[in-house]
């Protein structure tokens, strides 16, 4: 028997896993790098530090889940010896680095019981398996900072807000309602943002060419007073031929003094740019056909690839259809680098732009950019103008949290950490924030050091997918198998759902071995996992499994993580449940379990061996996201069943919320019609389910309620939406599912232990208890 783990403190070091000798013992005779060498560049030809023989080979230790821990070892190598770089600039000296372990006695109590069950082994009916996994849960979540995220909901929700506004003749209706609008609709965002978010707006006026007056501009204020002054002295008149000078405005709202995150222009208009390829006037009507023709030689695509770089949401407020080809025009510009463009359906390009969006291809593996671009109708409803500019905002604010809340992943949220220079349009704006992170939280000698990797964070290997049809029935197809550890979920059938929310402690795991076949081909994969088809032997059930793509700097997730998701799951179904019952939805909603995987014998040899992995059933059909960890919705309405499904998912995030007194809400909802994977729980307690990089604690709340709409299933469930539910004192009433007496009767049937659960838990002779009814599975199902 191995000598059991033994309880360490805040001031020690780390304690070894079963299996392994204490560092202290000895020096490991090679250490295997899990990270490609870097490549040669002039950076590093620039600079002289002194290195050790194990330099190269940093190893990553279980328990060091982020930026700061991992560099703490470069930091004490390279602390003392002198740097130079081509700056030649003095080095301040880097802050000491955070212990990579601190315990609570509460959690070194419970490392020091488990050490004796561990070390007992499996004389008192313990399996030392599950022990053990016990044991690296306690060190994963001690060696985890909680993320700090409570500057990022006011962060992301911060909006610089623009109006670009024709003033010819024809605009005058337009030009009075937003004098009429504007101070509710600042009210409105401030309003929906928790008056947690600063507010700017700049108002851009434009005519055509030899008009007076030609460009108007009030660059941003946070004033509503000033800028309904502005637009007091908005005159509409001019307007020689058919089109106007659009160009001419987009180039003037390029100089405002953009600053915030959230960053939106708001296009009201009723004619088009000049040029030929932005209208069908015909030439006859336009002073200007050919573009970059008109005195300010300007053309339309640099124009947006500019406002695409300053992170710049564009929506445009359709008034009637002359301006459906220039609206078309503009979304191919924004088509290859945002991940939603979308026309109304009465725009007469409408299928030509769904047919253009759907071509475009990406690097497999590489994010876009988080920004939206949108037609929506404002026709001659003025009175809409003040709920379509709220509800824009609103969205872009939650592709911005998207796109900030990477920088979380990585360590603590810093405000000063994603600011971004204005007027000028940054060629890497993406990978700034993280070098700058990295210098903030290291000192400039260590960090310029690791600066090669965070060049290459996007640059690591893209697995070779295998995307022809899955063939079930060849016996060569699945032509890997693997021996593995499985450890799936075991709820008790009397706890109720209110012990399951108030601890994880009510979510068991048990193991058992396993033999996997699956694919030596992965047949899709997302931004960090690869998904390849896979069975359980004595099984017929279609299977995936998922495994982590390796990275130069990202940890490899452990089984602790892994287990930490499949009690996420867990819960999420049990939420579920009771749901179907009390909202009876037309599709219910369940959630798939995931059994964890682990090699049975390891030998990481390669950097391409993953030690962990997880099982699921192939889900068939149509893959749907419907909501975000973030707070953006589907609202698309083109397929009914769609439709009423997110509406569905809506109201249940919003249930769970109340469900659990606002302890938790759930989110991210995503899968094949009802039946959903990889969801986002966001905790009021920042120490619950922070293993995982999706929970955005209070942040995450704020940011579903900043655009949940109460729907018909909110009504029915007696659902709340207000800015005090997100206060502590908010007092939580008793809705339909919780009656006087009747709370501590209310169970979790057993089916909440996943199909996949039964289906992993097999004999040594490979006999199968239960086969799941699953189908094939859609490639997005390897993304995370």
């Amino acid at each position: 028997m191995a000598t059991p783990p033994k309880a360490v403190s805040g001031t020690e070091e780390p304690a070894p896993m079963v299996g392994e000798k204490s560092e202290s013992a000895h020096k490991p005779q090679a250490i295997v790098s899990h990270r490609r060498p870097r490549r040669p560049s002039s950076r590093t030809s620039s600079m002289t530090l002194a290195s050790t023989d194990d330099d190269h080979d940093v190893p990553i230790r279980s328990g060091c889940f982020n930026l700061r821990a991992r560099f703490a070892t470069l930091f004490r190598r390279h602390a003392a010896v002198p740097v130079t770089t081509r700056r030649q600039a003095s080095v301040p000296a880097p802050a000491p680095a955070p212990a990579p372990f601190v315990a609570t006695p509460e959690q070194e109590a419970q490392m020091q019981l488990l050490a004796s069950r561990i070390q007992a082994g499996n004389e008192n009916g313990d399996d030392v398996r599950v022990l053990q996994l016990k044991y690296d849960a306690i060190v994963a979540n001690a060696s985890t900072q909680a993320r700090a995220t409570t500057e990022l909901f006011k962060v992301a929700c911060s909006t610089d807000l623009l109006f670009l506004i024709d003033t010819t003749g024809s605009m005058g209706p337009y030009i009075a309602a937003a004098k009429k609008q504007v101070r509710d609709i600042v009210k409105d965002i401030k309003e929906a943002f928790f008056n947690e978010a600063d507010v700017r707006i700049a108002v851009v006026g434009y005519k055509d060419h030899g008009d007076r007056d030609k460009i108007q501009f009030l660059d941003f204020t946070s004033s509503a007073d000033r800028v309904s002054e502005f637009l007091e002295e908005l005159s509409p008149f001019g307007g020689g031929d058919a089109p106007e000078d659009v160009l001419g405005g987009i180039q003037q709202a390029l100089n405002a003094s953009w600053s915030q995150q959230t960053r939106c222009m708001i296009h009201i208009a009723d004619a088009p740019s000049h040029g030929r390829t932005l209208h069908n006037f015909g030439e006859t009507v336009d002073k200007y056909p050919n573009p970059g023709y008109e005195p300010h030689h300007l053309t339309y695509e640099p124009l947006l690839q500019k406002m695409i770089g300053l992170n710049i949401n564009f929506a445009l407020l359709r008034i009637n259809s002359t301006t459906d080809k220039m609206a078309q025009k503009f979304l191919e510009v924004y088509a290859p680098v945002a991940p939603e463009c979308k026309l109304l359906t009465s725009n007469i390009y409408h299928r030509q732009a769904c047919d253009f969006v759907e071509g475009v291809r990406r690097p497999p593996g590489r994010k876009a950019k988080m920004l939206q671009f949108e037609e929506q109708e404002l026709g001659t409803t003025y009175s809409a103008l003040r709920h379509l500019v709220v509800r824009n905002v609103t969205t872009s604010a939650s592709r911005t949290a998207s796109r900030l809340s990477g920088s979380t992943a990585r360590g603590s949220f810093d405000s000063d950490d994603v600011k971004f220079e204005p007027k000028v349009p940054s060629k890497t704006p993406a990978k700034r924030p993280a070098r700058r992170k990295l210098k903030s939280m290291m000192g400039g000698a260590i960090a310029e050091a690791a600066e090669e990797e965070v060049q290459e964070e996007d640059d690591y290997l893209e697995a070779k997918l295998d995307t022809s049809p899955p063939k079930w029935d060849k016996t060569d197809f699945l032509d890997k198998t693997l021996n593995v550890e499985a450890f799936a979920t075991d709820v008790d059938p009397f706890q109720s759902l209110d012990d399951l929310i108030a601890s994880d402690d009510a979510i068991t795991i048990s193991a058992t071995d396993l033999t996997v076949r699956m694919h030596s081909r992965p047949f899709a994969q997302g931004e960090m996992r690869i998904a390849s088809y896979a069975r359980t032997v004595g099984s017929t059930s279609q299977q995936v499994v998922k495994s982590f793509k390796p990275h130069p700097r990202r940890h490899t997730k452990t089984l602790a993580h892994l287990a930490d998701d499949m009690r996420m799951q867990v819960l999420c179904q049990a939420f579920a449940m009771e749901f179907n019952k009390i909202a009876s939805p037309p599709v219910p909603l369940n959630f798939v379990v995931a059994t964890c995987l682990k090699p049975s014998s390891p030998s990481l040899t390669s950097v391409n061996d993953v030690p962990c992995m997880s099982l699921e059933p192939f889900i068939g059909g149509t893959y749907t996201k419907y909501n975000s960890n973030v707070g953006w919705v589907n609202e698309s309405n083109e397929v009914p069943e769609v439709a009423s499904i997110s509406e569905t998912a809506q109201a249940f995030s919003h249930y769970t919320f109340e469900r659990s007194e606002g302890k938790l809400l759930v989110s991210d909802l995503q899968g094949v019609r009802g039946t959903l994977t990889d969801p986002a729980i966001h905790t009021a307690n920042p120490e619950r389910f922070k293993l995982g990089d999706t929970n955005l604690g209070m942040a995450g709340i704020k940011f579903f309620f900043s655009t949940h709409r109460c729907n018909d299933y909110c009504k029915k469930l007696e659902l709340e939406t207000s800015p005090m539910m997100v206060n502590e004192s908010f007092q939580f009433r008793r809705r339909c599912w919780e009656l006087p007496g009747d709370n501590k009767d209310k169970e979790v049937p057993a089916t909440v232990v996943s199909e996949e659960k039964a289906t992993s838990k097999v004999d040594h002779q490979g006999e199968s208890r239960k086969e799941s009814d699953v189908g094939t599975a859609s490639s997005e199902q390897a993304e995370e």
